[in-house]
């Protein structure tokens, strides 16, 4: 019996293929002895939505949020048990309301990363508001969009200040593509940003706590394809970058459960999207790389529990302000001085140290779960609910040629 149990809250949209994967896991971890030489067991519970009283106390002591980027009832839940009763969000919901990229490009440029130029144009069309006609008339003023444009340059792309997925993303080479996006726009609130042309490679970096996996994307693929594996896609110097500004981007913000895009072109790296509230986890998206991210968040979560790390809903931007404005600091040295800052932040050698000695034997536990029927009647069945009836065989045998090589790569 353990001497200790916490409560890990799952706070879920559609997705069934990573929660089955971590619950699993959890089951398979049992006890750790924790540093108080008490046994803990963590025990992972689906939140449901419902009404509740702003005085109640909840029974998580964790909560993984997938939902309240678009739901809102469950939003201000996040909001109320963060404020008034200590449980740990991976993602605060004070910095992360929503997937809304325009904080993030501000913050970072701040921080003099190279985000390419952006500019946030007014709505095309007038909002469903009572007041929008007073005042536009009065304070809104005339615009050329073309001008605007060609100060940028073409290519460009218009996106959503707050979009994900991809919706609304469109790659603009002329003035006509430009006044079709524009139009096409609505009452969405959009971007023009520059585009990097000519790149190497466009970096995924997903990142869990205080890890991070740097994966080869491809957009232009569907989702089944789009994370290729290439394990020597980067420079070394260039991915270092990358893994320091993801971990900086999440220190800054308090999440934790994030991916960041970057472009890079020979060693340099130009973030362009770094706020993704629900960062892709699915099993038949990340495949190869699904094992390495449950294993992530598995370590991450027991180490916040078991350990008692609190929240930290206040930010420390004006530490990193400092390193920013110091004129006497290369663009390399600022980074290595915000990587401390999150280091720090994310208690990286008491999360190693931690690892080391209670969860030495997650590696094992995983690779026992990946290798076993239980995991493969979970692919089949992910599988299933995924494809068409006609394209069953064909993805059952993709999927499980990776999970096999990741398997193979494990042995040696």
């Amino acid at each position: 019996m353990a001497d200790v149990e916490h409560t890990i809250g799952l706070l879920l949209g559609t997705e069934d293929d990573w929660p089955r994967a971590f619950e699993a896991l959890l089951r398979r971890l049992g006890t750790v002895t924790g540093p108080d030489g008490l046994s803990h067991r963590t025990r992972p519970v689906r939140v449901t939505i419902e009404p509740f009283n702003l005085r109640d106390k909840p029974k998580h002591e964790l909560v993984i949020d997938r939902l309240a980027y678009w739901y809102y009832h469950p939003r201000e839940w996040l909001k109320k048990i963060a404020l008034m009763d200590d449980v740990y969000l991976l993602n605060s919901p004070f910095t992360f309301q929503s997937m809304e990229k325009h904080a993030a490009y501000c913050a970072m440029m701040r921080l003099g990363l190279k985000v390419p130029d952006t500019v946030l144009v007014p709505f095309k069309n007038p909002l469903d508001n009572s007041r929008w006609a007073y005042t536009a008339a009065r304070y809104n003023r005339p615009f050329d969009l073309e001008a605007t444009a060609a100060s940028i340059g073409y290519p460009l792309y218009m996106k959503p200040y707050d979009g994900g997925a991809w919706v609304g993303v469109s790659k603009i080479r002329s003035q006509e593509d430009l006044h079709a996006a524009y139009d096409a726009s609505g009452e969405r609130l959009m971007h023009l940003q520059a585009s990097v042309e000519d790149y190497d490679a466009f970096a995924r970096s997903l990142t869990i706590g205080p890890e991070t996996m740097v994966m080869r994307f491809q957009p232009d693929q569907p989702m089944h394809a789009r994370y290729q594996v290439d394990h020597n896609f980067l420079s070394d110097c260039a991915g270092e970058e990358v893994v320091t500004i993801s971990r900086v981007v999440n220190a800054f913000f308090r999440w934790e459960f994030n991916s960041c895009e970057s472009l890079v072109r020979g060693d340099e790296v130009y973030p362009i999207d770094y706020a993704n509230a629900c960062p892709d986890v699915a099993l038949t998206s990340l495949h190869y790389y699904f094992p390495w991210a449950m294993t992530a968040l598995l370590r991450w979560t027991v180490f916040c529990v078991v350990t008692g790390r609190r929240m930290r809903l206040d930010t420390d931007t004006a530490d990193y302000f400092a390193v920013a404005d110091d004129p006497a600091l290369s663009y390399p040295e600022k980074l290595a001085r915000y990587r401390a800052l999150a280091d720090r932040y994310f208690e990286v050698e008491r999360y190693q140290e931690f690892c080391d000695k209670h969860l030495s034997t997650v590696d094992g536990i995983v690779y026992d779960w990946v290798t076993s029927e239980e995991f493969a009647s979970l692919l089949r069945e992910t599988v299933r609910a995924t494809y068409p009836v006609h394209e069953h065989e064909k993805f059952l045998a993709h999927f499980t040629g990776l999970i096999d090589a990741w398997i193979r790569d494990q042995n040696r």
